[in-house]
Protein backbone atom coordinates (compact mmCIF):
# COMPACT_ATOMS: atom_id res chain seq x y z
CA UNK A 1 0.00 0.00 0.00
CA UNK A 2 1.13 3.06 0.11
CA UNK A 3 1.46 5.32 2.75
CA UNK A 4 1.70 8.83 3.80
CA UNK A 5 2.98 9.72 7.03
CA UNK A 6 2.89 12.93 8.27
CA UNK A 7 5.19 14.33 10.82
CA UNK A 8 6.20 17.71 10.00
CA UNK A 9 7.06 18.86 13.82
CA UNK A 10 9.93 15.92 13.84
CA UNK A 11 13.35 16.64 12.88
CA UNK A 12 15.05 13.92 10.61
CA UNK A 13 17.97 13.41 10.82
CA UNK A 14 17.94 14.00 14.74
CA UNK A 15 18.63 12.37 18.02
CA UNK A 16 15.20 12.58 19.85
CA UNK A 17 13.14 9.85 20.85
CA UNK A 18 10.60 10.96 18.19
CA UNK A 19 12.75 11.37 15.08
CA UNK A 20 14.06 7.89 16.24
CA UNK A 21 10.31 6.69 16.29
CA UNK A 22 9.47 8.15 12.73
CA UNK A 23 12.50 6.91 11.33
CA UNK A 24 12.53 3.66 12.66
CA UNK A 25 8.71 3.46 11.42
CA UNK A 26 9.02 4.52 8.53
CA UNK A 27 12.22 2.14 7.59
CA UNK A 28 10.18 -0.69 8.62
CA UNK A 29 7.16 -0.32 7.04
CA UNK A 30 9.17 0.23 3.70
CA UNK A 31 11.23 -2.87 4.64
CA UNK A 32 7.80 -4.87 4.82
CA UNK A 33 7.13 -3.66 1.08
CA UNK A 34 4.87 0.11 1.35
CA UNK A 35 5.61 2.67 -0.48
CA UNK A 36 6.50 4.97 2.41
CA UNK A 37 6.39 8.66 1.64
CA UNK A 38 7.49 10.93 4.83
CA UNK A 39 6.94 14.61 5.34
CA UNK A 40 9.19 15.86 8.83
CA UNK A 41 11.46 19.31 9.23
CA UNK A 42 15.22 18.65 7.91
CA UNK A 43 17.67 17.80 10.68
CA UNK A 44 21.44 19.00 9.90
CA UNK A 45 22.55 16.23 7.45
CA UNK A 46 20.89 14.45 4.10
CA UNK A 47 17.52 12.21 4.59
CA UNK A 48 18.41 8.70 5.50
CA UNK A 49 18.44 6.49 2.42
CA UNK A 50 16.53 3.10 3.64
CA UNK A 51 13.38 2.48 1.20
CA UNK A 52 10.87 5.60 2.27
CA UNK A 53 10.66 8.54 0.02
CA UNK A 54 11.33 11.86 2.64
CA UNK A 55 9.55 15.00 2.35
CA UNK A 56 10.67 18.28 3.33
CA UNK A 57 7.74 20.05 4.94
CA UNK A 58 8.74 22.58 7.51
CA UNK A 59 5.80 24.19 10.17
CA UNK A 60 5.76 28.18 9.48
CA UNK A 61 8.53 29.56 11.86
CA UNK A 62 9.43 25.93 12.84
CA UNK A 63 6.65 26.62 15.57
CA UNK A 64 4.64 23.38 16.05
CA UNK A 65 1.87 25.06 17.24
CA UNK A 66 1.71 25.95 13.41
CA UNK A 67 1.80 22.67 12.19
CA UNK A 68 -2.51 23.14 11.49
CA UNK A 69 -1.26 25.95 8.60
CA UNK A 70 0.31 23.48 6.81
CA UNK A 71 -2.84 22.12 5.45
CA UNK A 72 -2.82 23.11 1.75
CA UNK A 73 0.73 21.84 1.29
CA UNK A 74 -0.12 18.45 2.86
CA UNK A 75 -3.29 18.22 0.80
CA UNK A 76 -1.31 18.93 -2.47
CA UNK A 77 1.46 16.22 -1.36
CA UNK A 78 -1.73 13.58 -0.63
CA UNK A 79 -3.53 14.67 -4.06
CA UNK A 80 0.06 13.67 -5.83
CA UNK A 81 1.00 10.62 -4.02
CA UNK A 82 -2.29 9.37 -3.74
CA UNK A 83 -2.02 7.09 -0.85
CA UNK A 84 -3.98 4.46 0.52
CA UNK A 85 -3.70 5.68 4.10
CA UNK A 86 -2.42 8.95 5.80
CA UNK A 87 -0.34 8.34 8.98
CA UNK A 88 -0.64 11.89 11.54
CA UNK A 89 1.46 11.73 14.45
CA UNK A 90 -0.90 13.39 16.61
CA UNK A 91 -0.63 16.89 18.02
CA UNK A 92 -3.73 19.33 19.46
CA UNK A 93 -2.13 22.04 16.79
CA UNK A 94 -1.93 19.37 13.91
CA UNK A 95 -4.98 17.59 12.24
CA UNK A 96 -3.20 18.48 8.70
CA UNK A 97 -3.34 15.02 7.35
CA UNK A 98 -6.52 14.44 8.47
CA UNK A 99 -7.79 16.89 6.06
CA UNK A 100 -5.46 16.28 3.64
CA UNK A 101 -7.06 12.53 4.21
CA UNK A 102 -10.29 13.09 3.76
CA UNK A 103 -9.65 15.34 0.43
CA UNK A 104 -8.08 12.05 -1.07
CA UNK A 105 -10.86 9.20 0.53
CA UNK A 106 -7.79 7.60 2.32
CA UNK A 107 -7.70 5.66 5.91
CA UNK A 108 -6.23 8.21 8.88
CA UNK A 109 -4.35 6.76 11.57
CA UNK A 110 -3.78 9.34 14.12
CA UNK A 111 -0.02 8.06 16.22
CA UNK A 112 -0.89 9.06 19.81
CA UNK A 113 2.08 9.25 21.37
CA UNK A 114 0.80 11.73 24.06
CA UNK A 115 -2.60 12.76 26.03
CA UNK A 116 -5.56 13.85 23.63
CA UNK A 117 -7.05 14.78 27.13
CA UNK A 118 -6.28 17.15 29.28
CA UNK A 119 -5.08 16.04 32.46
CA UNK A 120 -6.18 17.97 35.64
CA UNK A 121 -4.55 20.88 36.28
CA UNK A 122 -3.53 21.89 32.62
CA UNK A 123 -2.72 25.29 31.76
CA UNK A 124 -4.22 24.62 27.98
CA UNK A 125 -7.37 23.09 29.68
CA UNK A 126 -7.85 26.93 31.90
CA UNK A 127 -7.08 28.87 28.62
CA UNK A 128 -9.42 26.87 26.42
CA UNK A 129 -12.42 27.31 29.03
CA UNK A 130 -11.27 30.70 29.11
CA UNK A 131 -12.23 31.43 25.37
CA UNK A 132 -16.11 30.15 26.44
CA UNK A 133 -15.97 27.93 23.57
CA UNK A 134 -13.37 25.83 23.73
CA UNK A 135 -11.24 25.75 20.47
CA UNK A 136 -8.71 23.63 21.30
CA UNK A 137 -10.89 20.52 22.49
CA UNK A 138 -13.37 21.21 19.90
CA UNK A 139 -10.15 20.77 17.28
CA UNK A 140 -8.39 17.93 18.86
CA UNK A 141 -12.32 15.72 18.98
CA UNK A 142 -12.77 16.34 15.44
CA UNK A 143 -9.41 15.04 14.47
CA UNK A 144 -10.52 12.19 16.66
CA UNK A 145 -13.80 11.69 15.02
CA UNK A 146 -12.05 11.49 11.57
CA UNK A 147 -9.58 9.32 11.85
CA UNK A 148 -10.66 5.78 10.95
CA UNK A 149 -7.65 4.55 13.44
CA UNK A 150 -5.53 5.41 16.72
CA UNK A 151 -1.97 3.54 17.31
CA UNK A 152 -1.04 4.20 20.98
CA UNK A 153 0.78 2.84 23.77
CA UNK A 154 -1.62 3.49 26.44
CA UNK A 155 -5.26 3.30 25.43
CA UNK A 156 -6.39 6.00 28.52
CA UNK A 157 -5.27 9.02 26.86
CA UNK A 158 -7.80 9.31 24.00
CA UNK A 159 -10.87 10.41 24.65
CA UNK A 160 -13.63 8.11 26.19
CA UNK A 161 -16.15 8.60 23.33
CA UNK A 162 -13.17 7.12 20.86
CA UNK A 163 -14.90 3.06 20.11
CA UNK A 164 -12.32 0.31 21.20
CA UNK A 165 -12.38 -1.32 17.63
CA UNK A 166 -10.79 1.78 16.37
CA UNK A 167 -7.55 1.68 18.65
CA UNK A 168 -4.32 -0.76 18.77
CA UNK A 169 -2.33 -0.60 21.86
CA UNK A 170 1.24 -0.46 20.78
CA UNK A 171 4.57 -0.06 22.18
CA UNK A 172 7.15 1.71 20.59
CA UNK A 173 10.48 -0.51 20.61
CA UNK A 174 14.25 -0.81 19.44
CA UNK A 175 16.17 -1.34 16.07
CA UNK A 176 17.27 -5.28 17.89
CA UNK A 177 19.27 -5.95 14.51
CA UNK A 178 21.78 -2.72 15.69
CA UNK A 179 21.29 -2.86 19.72
CA UNK A 180 22.86 -5.96 20.43
CA UNK A 181 25.48 -7.02 23.53
CA UNK A 182 28.11 -7.46 21.19
CA UNK A 183 27.76 -4.07 19.78
CA UNK A 184 31.41 -2.47 19.27
CA UNK A 185 32.61 1.19 18.33
CA UNK A 186 34.13 4.07 20.18
CA UNK A 187 32.55 5.37 22.87
CA UNK A 188 32.92 8.38 25.06
CA UNK A 189 33.68 7.44 28.35
CA UNK A 190 36.22 4.68 29.79
CA UNK A 191 34.98 2.45 32.25
CA UNK A 192 37.27 1.16 35.20
CA UNK A 193 38.27 -2.59 35.58
CA UNK A 194 36.49 -4.77 38.00
CA UNK A 195 33.46 -2.46 38.18
CA UNK A 196 30.08 -2.41 37.71
CA UNK A 197 28.44 0.41 35.34
CA UNK A 198 25.73 1.55 34.97
CA UNK A 199 24.15 3.56 32.40
CA UNK A 200 21.75 6.06 32.16
CA UNK A 201 20.76 7.28 27.93
CA UNK A 202 18.10 9.56 27.20
CA UNK A 203 16.62 12.96 27.80
CA UNK A 204 17.52 15.50 30.31
CA UNK A 205 14.54 16.67 31.77
CA UNK A 206 13.44 16.34 35.29
CA UNK A 207 11.09 14.08 35.09
CA UNK A 208 13.10 11.51 33.70
CA UNK A 209 15.20 11.51 36.96
CA UNK A 210 19.23 11.52 36.01
CA UNK A 211 20.06 13.43 39.33
CA UNK A 212 18.22 10.30 40.68
CA UNK A 213 20.79 7.98 39.51
CA UNK A 214 23.86 10.33 40.72
CA UNK A 215 22.43 10.51 43.93
CA UNK A 216 22.32 6.79 43.90
CA UNK A 217 26.25 6.10 43.55
CA UNK A 218 26.91 8.78 46.03
CA UNK A 219 24.97 6.49 48.35
CA UNK A 220 26.54 3.53 47.72
CA UNK A 221 29.66 5.38 47.91
CA UNK A 222 28.68 6.13 51.65
CA UNK A 223 28.04 2.29 52.48
CA UNK A 224 32.01 1.54 51.38
CA UNK A 225 30.14 0.24 47.34
CA UNK A 226 33.32 1.38 45.52
CA UNK A 227 33.10 -1.16 42.59
CA UNK A 228 29.91 0.50 41.01
CA UNK A 229 30.08 3.59 38.01
CA UNK A 230 27.72 5.40 36.40
CA UNK A 231 28.10 7.31 32.78
CA UNK A 232 24.91 9.56 32.08
CA UNK A 233 24.48 9.62 28.49
CA UNK A 234 22.06 12.72 26.53
CA UNK A 235 21.09 16.49 26.28
CA UNK A 236 18.17 18.45 27.81
CA UNK A 237 17.42 21.34 30.11
CA UNK A 238 18.49 19.21 33.29
CA UNK A 239 21.94 18.56 31.68
CA UNK A 240 23.55 21.66 33.70
CA UNK A 241 22.23 20.40 37.11
CA UNK A 242 23.09 16.88 36.48
CA UNK A 243 27.14 17.77 35.30
CA UNK A 244 26.85 19.94 38.53
CA UNK A 245 25.87 17.09 40.68
CA UNK A 246 28.16 14.47 38.57
CA UNK A 247 31.20 16.64 39.43
CA UNK A 248 30.66 15.69 43.38
CA UNK A 249 30.76 12.11 43.30
CA UNK A 250 33.37 9.98 42.16
CA UNK A 251 33.15 7.79 39.43
CA UNK A 252 30.01 9.58 37.73
CA UNK A 253 30.56 10.82 34.06
CA UNK A 254 28.25 12.78 32.44
CA UNK A 255 28.99 12.81 28.41
CA UNK A 256 26.64 14.86 26.74
CA UNK A 257 24.59 14.04 23.98
CA UNK A 258 25.71 11.18 21.44
CA UNK A 259 24.94 10.82 18.05
CA UNK A 260 22.19 7.96 18.13
CA UNK A 261 24.26 5.88 15.65
CA UNK A 262 26.71 5.38 18.57
CA UNK A 263 24.28 4.51 21.28
CA UNK A 264 24.79 0.60 20.71
CA UNK A 265 27.82 0.95 20.77
CA UNK A 266 27.37 2.77 24.29
CA UNK A 267 24.95 0.75 25.63
CA UNK A 268 26.93 -2.28 25.20
CA UNK A 269 29.63 -1.36 26.69
CA UNK A 270 27.86 -1.10 30.46
CA UNK A 271 26.50 -3.33 32.55
CA UNK A 272 22.80 -1.85 34.03
CA UNK A 273 20.23 0.36 32.48
CA UNK A 274 18.90 2.74 34.59
CA UNK A 275 15.80 4.44 33.65
CA UNK A 276 14.87 6.07 37.53
CA UNK A 277 11.81 7.98 36.08
CA UNK A 278 10.25 10.76 38.61
CA UNK A 279 6.91 10.86 37.01
CA UNK A 280 5.81 13.27 40.09
CA UNK A 281 7.75 16.06 38.38
CA UNK A 282 5.80 15.89 34.69
CA UNK A 283 1.75 16.41 35.71
CA UNK A 284 0.33 15.04 32.86
CA UNK A 285 1.85 11.59 33.96
CA UNK A 286 -0.84 12.02 36.96
CA UNK A 287 -3.36 10.32 33.45
CA UNK A 288 -0.82 7.60 34.12
CA UNK A 289 2.65 6.30 32.81
CA UNK A 290 1.46 6.67 29.09
CA UNK A 291 5.20 6.74 27.81
CA UNK A 292 6.40 4.06 25.65
CA UNK A 293 10.03 4.45 27.03
CA UNK A 294 12.58 3.91 23.77
CA UNK A 295 15.48 4.05 26.43
CA UNK A 296 14.41 0.77 28.46
CA UNK A 297 13.75 -1.04 25.17
CA UNK A 298 17.05 -0.43 23.73
CA UNK A 299 18.81 -1.36 27.31
CA UNK A 300 16.62 -4.30 26.68
CA UNK A 301 17.68 -4.91 23.13
CA UNK A 302 21.26 -5.01 24.46
CA UNK A 303 21.36 -7.68 27.23
CA UNK A 304 21.34 -4.86 30.01
CA UNK A 305 18.91 -5.13 33.25
CA UNK A 306 17.01 -3.02 33.88
CA UNK A 307 16.65 -0.61 36.41
CA UNK A 308 13.56 1.43 37.17
CA UNK A 309 10.82 1.65 39.74
CA UNK A 310 7.91 -0.47 40.07
CA UNK A 311 4.88 2.29 38.72
CA UNK A 312 2.31 1.68 36.27
CA UNK A 313 3.07 0.08 33.18
CA UNK A 314 6.57 -0.34 33.42
CA UNK A 315 5.44 -3.36 35.54
CA UNK A 316 3.72 -4.66 32.80
CA UNK A 317 7.18 -3.79 30.38
CA UNK A 318 9.73 -5.30 32.54
CA UNK A 319 9.16 -7.98 34.71
CA UNK A 320 10.88 -7.72 38.23
CA UNK A 321 13.56 -10.59 38.79
CA UNK A 322 13.10 -11.77 35.33
CA UNK A 323 14.72 -8.38 32.93
CA UNK A 324 15.47 -6.23 35.70
CA UNK A 325 14.75 -5.21 39.35
CA UNK A 326 12.28 -2.76 39.93
CA UNK A 327 12.14 -0.83 42.83
CA UNK A 328 9.54 1.35 45.18
CA UNK A 329 9.82 4.81 44.32
CA UNK A 330 8.78 5.97 47.64
CA UNK A 331 11.48 4.66 48.98
CA UNK A 332 14.39 7.28 49.06
CA UNK A 333 17.64 4.38 48.94
CA UNK A 334 15.85 1.72 46.93
CA UNK A 335 17.62 2.53 43.92
CA UNK A 336 20.90 2.30 45.22
CA UNK A 337 19.84 -0.81 46.76
CA UNK A 338 18.65 -2.05 42.61
CA UNK A 339 21.72 -1.32 41.13
CA UNK A 340 24.05 -2.47 44.65
CA UNK A 341 21.65 -6.04 43.75
CA UNK A 342 22.94 -6.28 40.10
CA UNK A 343 26.84 -5.51 41.30
CA UNK A 344 25.97 -9.48 41.21
CA UNK A 345 27.32 -11.14 37.61
CA UNK A 346 25.20 -14.03 37.38
CA UNK A 347 21.89 -12.56 37.94
CA UNK A 348 22.99 -9.60 35.96
CA UNK A 349 23.86 -12.35 33.37
CA UNK A 350 20.82 -14.00 33.79
CA UNK A 351 18.40 -11.16 33.67
CA UNK A 352 20.04 -9.77 30.59
CA UNK A 353 19.76 -12.20 28.46
CA UNK A 354 16.33 -12.30 29.73
CA UNK A 355 16.08 -8.77 28.79
CA UNK A 356 17.30 -8.94 25.43
CA UNK A 357 15.23 -12.38 24.90
CA UNK A 358 12.13 -10.60 25.36
CA UNK A 359 12.83 -7.12 24.00
CA UNK A 360 13.43 -9.23 20.34
CA UNK A 361 10.88 -11.10 20.76
CA UNK A 362 8.07 -8.21 22.08
CA UNK A 363 9.89 -4.86 21.32
CA UNK A 364 11.60 -5.10 18.04
CA UNK A 365 10.89 -2.34 15.72
CA UNK A 366 10.19 -4.76 12.90
CA UNK A 367 7.67 -6.24 15.23
CA UNK A 368 5.75 -2.74 15.56
CA UNK A 369 5.66 -2.16 12.07
CA UNK A 370 4.27 -5.96 11.28
CA UNK A 371 1.33 -5.23 13.49
CA UNK A 372 1.26 -1.58 12.48
CA UNK A 373 0.50 -3.11 9.16
CA UNK A 374 -1.52 -5.75 9.94
CA UNK A 375 -3.77 -3.11 11.91
CA UNK A 376 -3.92 -0.71 8.74
CA UNK A 377 -4.55 -3.50 6.29
CA UNK A 378 -7.44 -5.09 8.87
CA UNK A 379 -9.16 -1.40 9.01
CA UNK A 380 -9.10 -1.14 5.19
CA UNK A 381 -10.88 -4.40 5.38
CA UNK A 382 -13.44 -2.98 7.53
CA UNK A 383 -13.87 0.08 5.34
CA UNK A 384 -14.35 -1.97 1.82
CA UNK A 385 -17.28 -3.63 3.86
CA UNK A 386 -19.04 -0.75 5.30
Amino acid sequence: MTILYVATDQQVPGHVGGTVHVTAVARGLATLGHDVHVAVTRGDGPFPDDGATWIEVRPPFGARRLRWALASRIRALAEQIRPDVVIERYFNFGGEGVRAAQAVGALTLLEVNAPVIDYLGSAKRRIDRALLVEPMRRWRDWQCRNADLFVTPQTDILPAWVPVERIVRLEWGADTARFTPDATGDVPFERRPDRTLAVFAGAFRAWHGATLLVDAIRRLREHGREDVDAVLIGDGPELPVVRQAAERVDGVTCVGPVAHEAMPACLAAADVGVAPFDVGRHPPLSLGFFWSPLKLFEYMASGLPVVAPAIDRITQLVGNEEEGVLYDAGEPAALACAIERLCDPALRQRLGAAARDRAVRDYGWDRHCERLAAAIEAARERRRRV
